[in-house]
């Protein structure tokens, strides 16, 4: 059984009330908020004052994936305002040793901390530090935009990973983000993903049912 993480980018938030409490009322655990700042990504989304909102609305667990040129000061706003977890680039900082210290200074504050790769990035650097993470971010998009077609690449890249965690007996969790649907989102489970990302294929149609097909 996967951890179910609707993407809130594809929310219809003309009916906010309504799509919210359905996503409280399905399986879902957790919910996946994409914070863009138009500079790391070619997108602008969502600040801190709609994690708020949210946070409001539902006692889901708030899954902050954080695409911005500045992690280190986004990941502090969106711990004030209620992030669970937080999900850095490593892209977005200049070492893996950067980014092991931002996730140790996001872990203090008593929010788990995850490290995020785009599809062209190898996953084979952060073999070492898998400790320093709760949680591992696939992209099997670009990201920046949703909607688009899964990229099987990352299938291999959940593999690998899920294997170097077992052998280094981490507790870090796969999650995947990008064209996940039923179809989908079962390959990435197969291939050793702990936690699935949908955002157009649950808010396109019956919220609780297509929840419950990536279960």
């Amino acid at each position: 059984m996967a951890i179910v993480a609707p993407s809130v980018l594809s929310l219809d938030f003309s009916d906010f009330k309504n799509q919210v409490e359905k996503l409280n009322s399905s399986e879902a655990e957790w919910i996946h908020f994409d914070v863009m700042d138009g500079h790391f990504v070619p997108n602008l989304t969502f600040g801190p004052d709609i994690l708020k909102a949210f946070k409001k609305s539902s006692d889901l667990f708030m899954d902050v994936h954080i695409m911005v040129s500045d992690p280190v000061f986004f990941s502090n706003v969106f711990i004030e305002n209620g992030a669970d977890c937080i999900t850095f680039h490593l892209e977005a900082l200049e070492s893996i040793e950067k980014c092991v210290e931002l996730a140790r200074e996001i872990r203090k504050k008593g929010v788990l901390a995850g490290i995020s790769i785009k599809p062209k990035t190898s996953c084979e650097c952060l073999y070492d530090v898998l400790n320093e993470f709760d949680l591992v971010l696939v992209m099997s998009v670009e990201p920046g935009f949703g909607g688009q077609k899964f990229d099987d690449t990352a299938l291999d890249k959940i593999r690998k990973l899920k294997e170097e965690i077992e052998k280094r007996n981490c507790h870090t969790l796969i999650e995947v983000d990008g064209g996940i649907n039923q179809a989908t989102g079962l390959l990435c489970k197969n291939a050793g993903a702990d936690v699935l990302v949908a955002g157009s294929y649950v808010f396109k149609q019956n919220i609780v049912e297509a929840v419950k097909t990536l279960k």
